[in-house]
Formats: structure tokens, sequence, C-alpha cells
């Protein structure tokens, strides 16, 4: 049980980190944006696939997530994801943030209800 603790652990704080180099102005606008991507869908309550469809709505999670994180990591220049790894270790100690997690449900609803009167306008 311990292994599958570490993995989520390092997959927050990675998930962190994507969002911390996503909004570092020494990156170009194009890996900024696909960093932002990786780490909204990350922390959303909303997946492309719905984890209570058997097998495949998790496996989205489990491989979507980590691979996304790979790829920006890769894109990143080393330096500053290891600064930016740093900060999102040392706030890995702290408490989640609820209010952070009521403030991205609350802009998906935003989202959806805009998007509901778009398309019955």
């Amino acid at each position: 049980m311990k292994f599958l603790k570490d993995i989520v652990h390092n997959l927050r704080v990675h998930g962190h980190t994507t969002w911390l180099c996503a909004r570092d102005p020494e990156l170009g606008l194009p890996i900024r944006v696909f960093g932002m991507l990786i780490a909204g869908y990350a922390l959303s309550p909303i997946d492309l696939i719905p984890d209570f469809i058997p097998v495949i709505g998790l496996l989205d999670d489990a491989i979507l997530i980590p691979l996304g994180i790979w790829a920006f990591a890769r894109l990143v220049p080393p330096a500053i994801y290891q600064r930016n790894l740093a900060i999102a270790s040392q706030m890995a100690e702290h408490p989640v943030s609820r209010a952070g997690a009521a403030a991205i449900l609350l802009l998906w609803l935003i989202v959806a209800i805009s998007l509901v009167r778009w398309f019955t306008a």
C-alpha cells in the first residue's frame, strides 16, 4: 500500500511542478500553454473518460497524466524544472487547499453553463 501512496504523492508533486513551470515567464508561450493544459487536466475533477466506467475510466488518469507530465518535463530546461520541483516538494508538506478545489469546480461549472447557454441560444 505504501508503494501506491508514493506513486500518488509523486504524481501530485510533479503535477504541481508542471503548474509552477507553466507559470514561469522564462519558458516560451507554447510550452507554458501545454503545461497549463496538463496541469489543468491533472487537477480537474472532470475527466475525458469518467471514472465510473470500469477499468478504462481509471486508466486514462493512470496513463494520460503521467505521460503528459513526462512529455512536459522533457520540454522544460532541467534547471527550471528542478527549481519548481523543489518548491512543489516543500508545498506538498502543507495541507490541501479546499478553496483551490472549490475554485476549479466553480470554473468548470461556469464553462458548462456558458456552453449550455451558447448551444441553446
